[in-house]
């Protein structure tokens, strides 16, 4: 059983409205039934916590009760209990899980146990048990008991400071305060400035740095506790002491440590710290959870040039280290902090490109491999930047999927081809489908099935002409969203493909689910056929998910294509639509029209 102290916490003066309570009441509450005169009240404005067990020693009794603000003309105070009034206090919380069937005594056994060791965390002030409290209280939710025992404050520093009283305060404190954790009681991040602005100081002439956390280090604080967690913290700091290639470190933030390092080759230093982060991968309280470590390496050559701004890059590394189930250890490199300053200067000028109207769209046309005529295309956008450079969707559409701001490139392409349809409906032009991105960040949007709706219709174009195109290797964390969203776009008439299939992670139960019109097999699937690198099992690959296709009444799109030969070998492994530039470059809108239409 995991004991999680929650520390000390404070309650103001309140009123308690209760009922007393009978041993029977008071057994079936600890089992989690609450009689209907207390339980009503559960979560009422101005309640300060769940109905508890309140053990007031004044009276001698225990009652059943909820507690509630006092003097507060917005609360609808009970009318049917009992009331009683306590002063503010401060109690020292302990939680529990409710493993066992839970009665009095057990309470009893598991606060005389606890009570032995107070060590519970606090910054600015003391508190002790008392010996005589007016109140204990236990409180049972979500499988939980929760226990809080009444405090007496003995030293109160938060005073002093509140009150700008310095005089109070002894440099040593002060000192501890500027430089020192104090969960581990090692340093922090202020002390390990010295060290990088002034290395010689301590000896150092050349150095790496690392900035890390734990991973899922909330989860474990809330799961075994912060006493757990904390300990967990304290066994990294005698790690970071006791390791040879340390020069110094110190612990940031809530789980982020930074250390300086010795200089050495990268496959030592990955050796090292893999070697480092193993020693502290087990919590001593369950040996069978694993721990893992997110760590960015910053080496000498960018360390030495960065000073005391090393951190920003170390945790520029440290970020991309998204594994689920190992310690990664990511370095830094100059592409890191170039993308970075790109995302940010693009993220910063994005609204301007599209008041300038500086994003356009090229339709790369869709050819039936059969009769070799046209049917469909799809909308590729580019961007005149600044109207000095021409960039590739490959500079942009990744930063913005990451910042959200891909919704109004989206939008913009969809603006521009329905712009597109409704000129050469007017004009009494054959129209075939166009197909555009539905970046997945959208599918979370409850109102994208209205908004893409009201763009089309809003030209007047008729809803079949539009093709959605998701992108499979994507990842999409609610699938049933996602699934209802594209059977609602295509109950409206919309059509549904699914892009670059065959790079990502989609199920084949989940490829049954989806409503699909088209699937377009990856470019990477395509570029050794018809060359001397094609083998017999891209082919067959190929001619499996061609079949696949037929077989669940999608249309078989292949990408890519650029060669006589691959069109002809993909005509007889069955494909039925090509894109690629065998056929045609992605070409301007003007140019398609007058080329296709």
């Amino acid at each position: 059983m995991f004991i999680n102290k929650r520390n000390q916490l404070y309650k103001p003066k309140r009123i308690l409205y209760y009922l007393e309570a009978s041993d029977s009441d008071i057994e079936a509450f600890y089992n989690g039934i609450v009689c209907d005169k207390i339980k009503k009240y559960t979560d009422s404005f101005g309640a300060y916590d769940y109905p508890g067990i309140f053990f007031i020693h004044s009276l001698g009794k225990k009652v059943i009760g909820i507690e509630f603000r006092v003097d507060d003309d917005r609360i609808k105070y009970p009318d049917d209990l009992n009331s009683l009034v306590f002063e503010s206090s401060f109690f020292y919380a302990v939680e529990f899980e409710k493993e066992n069937e839970i009665t009095e005594n057990y309470i009893q056994r598991i606060s005389e146990k606890l009570l032995l060791d107070d060590d519970a965390h606090r910054h600015y002030s003391d508190l002790i048990i008392k010996s005589e409290p007016n109140v204990t209280a236990v409180f049972e939710h979500a499988k939980k008991i929760r226990i809080l025992y009444e405090c007496e404050l003995k030293k109160n520093r938060a005073k002093d400071i509140l009150d700008d009283k310095f005089d109070k305060l002894d440099k040593e404190m002060l000192y501890r305060k500027a430089f020192f954790d104090p969960i581990t009681n090692y340093y922090n991040w202020n002390h390990l400035v010295p060290y990088l602005e002034i290395p010689e100081a301590a000896g150092i002439k050349d150095y790496a740095f690392a900035h890390f956390d734990i991973k899922m280090f909330k989860v474990l604080n809330e799961v075994y506790g912060h006493i757990v967690a904390n300990k967990l913290l304290a066994k990294v700091v005698n790690a970071i002491k006791e390791s040879d290639f340390i020069y110094a470190g110190g612990r940031c933030h809530e789980d982020n440590f930074a250390i300086i390092l010795r200089d050495m080759p990268q496959e030592e230093m990955v050796e090292k710290l893999e070697s480092f982060f193993e020693s502290i991968s087990h919590l001593d309280e369950d040996p069978n959870y694993k721990i893992h470590y997110r760590c960015g390496v910053v080496p000498m050559q960018f360390a030495i040039h960065s000073g005391n701004r090393v951190a920003d890059e170390g945790k520029m590394a440290q970020a991309l280290g998204n594994s689920p189930d190992k310690t990664d250890i990511v370095f830094y490199t100059e592409k890191m902090h170039d993308d970075v300053l790109w995302s940010n200067t693009i993220k910063a000028y994005v609204d301007t490109a599209v008041e300038k109207d500086e994003f356009f769209v090229n339709l790369q046309p869709k050819v039936d491999i059969i009769t070799e005529k046209l049917k469909g295309a799809e909308a590729l956008v580019r961007w005149n930047y600044k109207g000095k450079e021409f960039l590739s969707p490959s500079r942009f559409i990744p930063f913005f999927e990451k910042d959200g701001s891909i919704g109004k490139i989206d939008d913009i392409v969809l603006k521009k081809v329905c712009a597109a349809f409704a000129k050469w409906k007017n004009e009494g032009k054959t129209l075939y489908p166009i197909s555009v991105n539905l970046s997945r960040n959208r599918l979370y949007d409850k109102n994208i099935i209205k908004h893409l709706t009201d763009i089309v219709d809003s030209f007047g174009v008729s809803h079949n002409l539009i093709d959605f195109e998701l992108t499979e290797s994507a990842t999409y964390s609610d699938m049933e969203q996602m699934i209802r969203v594209l059977e609602e776009l295509r109950s409206l008439g919309f059509k549904i493909s699914m892009d670059d299939f065959g790079t990502g992670y989609s199920s084949l139960s989940l490829l049954t689910q989806m409503p699909l019109d088209t699937l377009k097999i990856d470019k990477s699937f395509v570029d050794k056929v018809g060359t001397e690198q094609e083998n017999e099992k891209d082919l067959s690959v190929i001619r499996h998910i061609i079949s696949l296709a037929k077989e669940l009444n999608f249309t078989c799109l292949v990408e890519g294509a650029e060669q006589k030969q691959q069109v002809e070998k993909l005509r007889a492994l069955g494909c039925e639509v090509i894109q690629g530039y065998y056929y045609c470059k992605p070409i301007s809108i003007e140019e398609y029209e007058n080329r296709y239409l």
